[in-house]
Order: structure tokens, then C-alpha cells, then sequence
């Protein structure tokens, strides 16, 4: 059983940055693909940004070059550098984490409104 702890968001001018925290504990977090996915209200849940235990990140188009994921597979956390947001960006961002056996693990969520 793998549990998913977020941090990190809140309210900010469009322009601004903001970090997401994610922290994992149980399960083999360095072989885990680990994703920030969101969702804006009426809409479905996306995928942001995803990062291979190896390092390999995949990014929505419309983040690239202004968002940036990370991970340490020692203290097990994955981040979410957002940089010149935009009111689009507002959603509720969820940390995931998907095992080796296609099993997706989710943390609670944290909301990120930007501001125009």
C-alpha cells in the first residue's frame, strides 16, 4: 500500500511560481512512475507532468518550459516547480503514483487557483 501526502499549494498571481510537495511512504518508490495530474472544476482530471524512476519527465503541452518535475528516490518525494502561472493552471493537483504492476495510488489533493 503505497500513501501520497501533497503540499504545497495556494493562492497566487498570474506571473507567480508555486512548489508541490509530494511525499510517499510504503511501496517501491524508485521503480514508480510518479505524476501530477489536475483538475479544474467541470473538467476531467489531466496529466501534468510525469517523471520515471530513472529520471525520464514527460510533460503536458501547455506546461512545457514553465513547469518542472523532480523526484528523490531516497526521501521518496516528487515536486512540482510551476513557474509563470496562469489562471488555466487553477485546478485541484494530485499527486499519483503508479506501480510496476499498472497499480495508481492517490493523495489527497491540493488546490491552486491563480489569479489574472
Amino acid at each position: 500500500q503505497v500513501q501520497l501526502v501533497e503540499s504545497g499549494g495556494g493562492l497566487v498571481q498570474a506571473g507567480g511560481s508555486l512548489r508541490l510537495s509530494c511525499t510517499a511512504s510504503g511501496g517501491f518508490f524508485s521503480i514508480s512512475v510518479m505524476g501530477w495530474y489536475r483538475q479544474a472544476p467541470g473538467k476531467q482530471r489531466e496529466l501534468v507532468a510525469s517523471i520515471t524512476g530513472g529520471g525520464i519527465a514527460n510533460y503536458l503541452d501547455s506546461v512545457k518550459g514553465r513547469f518542472t518535475i523532480s523526484r528523490d528516490n531516497i526521501k521518496k518525494t516528487v515536486s512540482l516547480q510551476m513557474n509563470s502561472l496562469k489562471p488555466e493552471d487553477t485546478g485541484v493537483y494530485y499527486c499519483n503514483s503508479r506501480t510496476i504492476m499498472d497499480q495508481n495510488y492517490w493523495g489527497q489533493g491540493t488546490q491552486v487557483t491563480v489569479s489574472s
